[in-house]
């Protein structure tokens, strides 16, 4: 199943397969390690959601909900 990716809860592994940014903040995910197929996990959620980690490419990435809801991954 694909979703954005600030629905993925914590524990779960996805792939990402989509991404809808605009170009720079695109690149800047891509700099990080958030790319097609790159395999993702979400670690930790801050209270109110506002905030989540996922762990892409052997580091813990930080991530706002509305930059998250940009990006599509496929729950594995």
């Amino acid at each position: 199943m694909v979703v954005p990716m600030n629905y993925i809860e914590i524990g779960q592994s996805a792939s990402i397969v989509w991404m809808a940014h605009e170009p720079y903040m695109a690149k800047r995910l891509q700099d990080l390690g958030f790319e097609q197929d790159a395999r993702i996990q979400c670690v930790l959620r801050g209270r109110k959601g506002e905030i989540a980690a996922y762990l892409v490419r052997n580091a813990v990435i930080a991530l706002r909900r509305e930059d998250a809801a940009k990006i599509f991954a496929k729950i594995e």
